[in-house]
This record gives C-alpha cells, structure tokens and sequence, in this order.
C-alpha cells in the first residue's frame, strides 16, 4: 500500500469516528427535546472498537450488533440519514419507523441487525459464518457483545459450536466496565473475558479499545486467521463510555462511577488520540481536520432535516413486514403482510 492511500485510509478512520461521536451526540439532543421517543444508548468513547473492527472487513461481510448499536452501523458503512429517520420515526429509516435505535438493519450492507437482547445476535452472526463456509464464500462475521453479554448463556453456546465447527467468525466483546451499572469486577468470574475462548479450543485477545491502531492491528489479524480456515477468535477490547448506559441516566439521578474516573478515562478520548497520531505523521493538521469536522456537521445537519421532514408511517401499515408470510387473522382487511 503507497503512502498516499495510507493517508487517505487515516483521514477516512477519523471521519468515521467524529461522525460516530457526533451522530450520537445530536441523538441524545434530539432525545432532550423529545424529537426522538424513549432513550438511546450512546456510545461516546467507544467509536475506536466500532472503527478499527469494521476497517478489517470487505463489504460483503456480516455484522450483528446490540443495543448500543449505532457505532457498529455507521463504521460497517451505515447511511446516517436513513438511521437519524429509524430514530424520529419516519418511514424513510432503516426500518420504515417502526424499529427504532435498537433494531437497525441493511441485509445489503452485511448489517444483520442490532439486538435489544444481550448476546442476541451472537448465534446470528455464527450462522452466517456457517453459511459462508458451506457456501465457500470467503466472507467472515463479526459478533459485537458486551461484557453483560459475556456472561449470557447464549454465548457460550455460540463459542462452543463455532469452535466444533471451525466457523469463520470474530467474537467482539466491547468491555465497558459496566453492564447497565453493574461492573464487571463483581459479575464476571476467573482471569479475564478474553481467557475463556481457550475452553471452546481458539484464541482470545486483549485490546485497547481506546487505541485505533490497536484494534485495527487485531481485527487484520484475527480477520485473516477466520479466512484462512483457522476458525474463530475472541477479541476482548477494553474500552469506556463517557455517558450514562442511556440517555435517561443522569435525569433520573443514577450514580455508580465516580466523575474521577471518567475523567482518567476521557483523557484516552480515541479520537484526540488518533488525531494526535494523525499529526505527529503528519497526515492531518489540525486546520485539516476542522475541514472534516464540518464536513462531518454538514452530513448530520442533512441527516436531521431530512428525518424530520420525512413523513411518518401510515397507520394502515402497523401489520406490514411484520412476517414473511401470513399467518390466520393477518393481514386486517386491506392490509398485507409480506415482506417486501
């Protein structure tokens, strides 16, 4: 790879990282005016995961996701338009406004779904994988959970049967610390995340979720170890968030960090870290990189206006796409209720 595709490959991490930062910001503002119903789970601190685990992945690849799932979607090569409209509502959205934050999908993107269930879409992930290797498809897929979900039934399962099967699939924690407010020293038990893939016969991983270049360095790895025939890998990527589990959290006056440690953990912002980087190469300057940081503003200013302005699903399509085909007393006279 020449140096100038390096530099335009940097430029392009950081882009994705300040449009994950910034989408979730002006979610969780448009949240505090009530534009967007319930709560969103942000996922401020973490965009490096998201970033360097998705850099490692060729279009046709899959994803699963969570509930924290908005980083996931954008870095895998999600429209910020069509999730700001999933988010108010609007049938121009992912999901035609019926899903909303946690339910995200693009089947053409490789984006099997976030998952409001904890671990849910660990089994889904490995079942694209089962169907890439029958299918000798060369594609590999990717399972983010988080550390509440390392200690779902679910998931163990899943490892258990993707290293019988030798399936080419990556396991992604996203260790947070934190599984709503319960921390991970109290709910998780033995060495570490990260040593229990050795029970189910592959390798585990530590990472600095906060380090770009670290994560991006382990997905190429595990990546090419899952195309190769070598079977799966656990990547335990240590990371933080600097807001609440969602958005409600301060509100309702929930307290289990202290303000000195989220403080020690900002100060490993990912993105400042790998704007510094970027510099010090000298592939960024910081004149530079405010351009990218307004080009990142334009996009979501679009993206807002156009959910806003975008019109809301008709009640008459409540019944629509809720199955494949239709079941005894679906679909309501004039309604159908095929997938389409």
């Amino acid at each position: 790879m020449n140096v100038a595709l390096d530099h335009t490959l940097y430029i392009e991490l950081y882009r994705k990282m300040r449009l994950i930062r910034r989408f979730e910001e002006r979610a969780a503002e448009l949240v505090n005016r009530n534009e967007i119903a319930g709560n969103t789970h942000e996922y401020i601190g973490e965009e490096a995961v998201a970033v360097g685990i998705c850099s490692a992945l060729q279009p046709e690849d899959v994803i699963t996701s969570t509930h924290r799932g908005h980083g996931h979607l954008l870095a895998k090569g999600g429209e910020a338009k069509k999730m700001m409209a999933e988010l108010l509502g609007r049938s121009t959205g992912y999901n035609r406004g019926k899903g909303g934050s946690m339910h995200i999908a693009d089947l053409s993107l490789g984006i099997y779904g976030a998952n409001g269930m904890v671990a849910g879409g660990v089994p889904i992930a490995a079942g694209a994988a089962w169907a890439a290797k029958i299918r000798k498809t060369n594609q590999i897929a990717v399972a983010f959970f988080g550390d509440g979900g390392a200690n779902q039934g679910v998931l163990h399962e899943t490892m258990n049967l993707a290293g019988i099967w030798n399936l080419p699939v990556l396991f992604v924690c996203e260790n947070n610390l934190y599984a709503v407010t319960t921390s991970v020293k109290y709910a998780t038990a033995g060495p570490g995340i990260a040593e229990r893939a050795k029970g189910y016969g592959f390798p585990g991983y530590v990472v600095d979720g906060m380090d770009l270049a670290a994560v991006m360095q382990a997905a190429r790895q595990a990546s090419d170890r899952a195309r190769s025939g070598q079977g799966p890998s656990l990547l335990e990527c240590r990371t933080y968030r600097f807001r609440g589990h969602f958005t409600a959290e301060r509100a309702l006056g929930i307290s289990y960090r202290t303000q000195a440690e989220i403080e020690e953990w900002q100060q490993r912002d990912p993105l400042l870290l790998w704007a510094r980087k970027l510099e010090e190469l000298e592939v960024l300057a910081p004149v530079d990189r405010a351009a990218v940081d307004d080009q990142v503003e334009k996009l979501l200013d679009e993206a807002v206006e156009y959910a806003r302005f975008s019109p809301w699903p008709e009640p008459q399509e409540a019944l629509e796409h809720m199955y494949t085909q239709c079941y005894p007393g679906l679909p309501a006279k004039g309604i159908s209720c095929h997938a389409k």
